[in-house]
């Protein structure tokens, strides 16, 4: 543990990526395999499962400490941090510890299948064992809030240089749905293993938005295809079997059974990369995110679910043909073997291509992209014609270019604080539109405004407080904000009877009158377009 949390402080202490890369790669040179392991877990998102509740913990730490409970609460929020206000407020350790990392996750790990009593005097016996930092990330492990400041992306990189293996080979093996306790560091990193490799998907390629067109150049140079709102997805098929992979590489097979028929149509050797839609087969085009959203998070569907929102993937890309990985090759190249690939396929074979759309100019596909919403689409995908597959997000060759986001102008009428380095900021805010007299609240936002912009709301709000209920504050109603989102859809669970995708603030409206923000018929009215 001791080496990890030298690791951790290196990491913390500077914002240069070649320093963090240096400490990540000395570190994954000298540490046991076992430890490298689970570094290489924590930083790709594989965490530990909480065994513990946080109120417990709390409790526990102001028993120890020996201050009251209301005391401990409130210099959580002042420090913003639990894991590091527990670590603040014990008194020093009497005993030393020299156990790895590996050792201390097995005990997070086990704590789970402990009653209380004794998931406290484990807990309590490593605080008396263990340093501050060290205590920090223990603490951390416990909650599962380990956040280190490096990307899996320079994770990949230092593991390159410490092993000497290739950046893109080990993006690959690091994909999947491995553990620590399912592999080891040298089957997993150092091993060719054609086995493991066959349920692997590749490192999905992503794009930036476009803010300038005048950027790219020749349109001849260029590849548009509609931006569809559906799941990205990966559909491996290898060795008779099929694997479908999210962005954020969650094995998602068992969650779409109509591809399961895919392997008796297509040959082994072949990954796609496309969205996953919900499909209307009499008219055989998408249909609207909403109608797959009810989908996403089952481990199993119903038959009526099945029937009223059917999965097709809709292919845009092919990665491996033929058993070679093609990635390398143009995107034209690649488009064509794709569209060959899908033309050989029966109607019933749940796949479609993607197609490109055709445009002569940027001034056509501009007008074009305006009706994106009409064809149930984002906007555009532009990738130039002889484009690699390459790896995580990049610029140059792949842009998204999203028509603007919808807009509301709404009431802010409750206020909470953030967490982190925002815990003494108020940035988490419930927004409401009128409905005749009244104002109904129908959003939460908490992005989107400056750190000065929320130093100054956050001086209004403990002015203007009228009611507190626990954390959350009620405020006078008085700000005008415009609120963007993605989407909107009908929501019984919400008083104004809709829910919106990906809300957050584009504006403090300081320009507009209370009276004048929007209404709850506005709303509908969206929805019934846009819905």
């Amino acid at each position: 543990m001791k080496r990890f949390a030298q690791l951790f402080t290196a990491l913390d202490q500077t914002t240069k990526t070649n320093a963090k890369v240096a400490a990540l790669a000395a570190y994954l040179k000298d540490a046991p395999d076992t430890d490298k392991l689970w570094t290489i877990a924590l930083l790709s998102g594989r965490r530990p499962k909480r065994g513990v509740t946080t109120t417990l913990l709390r409790e526990w730490a102001a028993e120890t400490a020996n201050i009251p409970l209301w005391l401990f609460e409130e210099s959580y929020p002042i420090v913003g941090d639990l894991s590091e206000t527990i670590a603040l407020v014990l008194p020093p350790a009497t005993r030393s510890s020299d156990r790895p990392l590996t050792a201390w996750i097995e005990t997070v790990r086990d704590l789970g299948q402990y009653a209380p009593p004794d998931k406290k005097r484990i807990i309590l016996e490593a605080w008396d064992s263990l340093p501050p930092i060290e205590r920090f990330l223990f603490n951390k492990l416990i909650t599962g809030g380990l956040r280190i400041g490096v990307s899996q992306k320079l994770m990949t990189r230092a593991l390159a240089q410490a092993t000497g293996i290739e950046e893109a080979t080990l993006a690959h093996r690091l994909m999947g749905d491995w553990t620590p306790d399912t592999t080891t560091f040298d089957a997993l990193i150092l091993s060719e293993n054609p086995e493991a490799d066959a349920s692997k998907p590749y490192p999905f390629y992503l794009a930036y938005q476009l803010e300038d067109l005048s950027m790219l150049g020749p349109p001849e140079d260029w590849r548009a295809e509609w931006k569809w709102d559906g799941i990205r997805g990966q559909l491996v098929i290898r060795r008779g079997t099929h694997h479908l992979w999210s962005r954020g590489e969650e094995l998602i097979t068992d969650r779409f059974p109509e591809f399961a028929v895919l392997p008796d149509f297509v040959p082994d050797g072949t990954v796609f990369d496309g969205e996953i839609l919900a499909w209307d087969h009499a008219a055989d085009r998408p249909q609207s995110f909403n109608a797959l959203q009810p989908r996403i998070g089952r481990k199993t569907v119903p038959k009526k679910l099945l029937k009223e929102a059917p999965a097709m993937l809709y292919a845009y890309d092919l990665l491996e043909h033929q058993g070679q990985d093609i990635r390398n090759q143009p995107y034209d190249i690649r488009r064509k073997h794709l569209s060959e690939l899908i033309a050989t396929l029966p109607p019933e074979a749940p796949i479609r291509l993607s197609a490109n759309q055709p445009f002569q100019d940027w001034d056509g596909l501009a007008a074009l992209r305006e009706t994106s919403r009409d064809r149930l689409a984002e906007g555009f995908m532009l990738k130039r014609a002889d484009s690699p597959y390459l790896s995580g997000r990049k610029k140059g060759d792949w842009w998204k270019w999203k028509v603007d986001p919808l807009m509301i102008d709404a009431v802010m009428i409750y206020a909470q604080a953030g967490s982190g380095r925002r815990a003494n900021l108020f940035t988490d805010f419930t927004f409401a539109v009128w409905n005749g007299n009244d104002l109904v609240p129908f959003t939460k936002a908490y992005s989107g405004l400056t750190d000065a912009e929320f130093r100054q709301i956050t001086a209004w709000v403990k002015r203007n407080t009228v009611q507190k209920f626990g954390p959350v504050r009620q405020v006078t109603p008085e700000h005008v904000f415009e609120i963007a989102f993605e989407g909107i859809q009908k929501s019984p669970r919400h008083k104004s009877g809709v829910a919106l995708r990906f809300p957050r603030m584009s504006r403090w409206r300081h320009d507009k009158p209370l009276q004048e923000a929007n209404t709850l018929d506005d709303l509908k009215e969206m929805l019934e377009h846009y819905g």
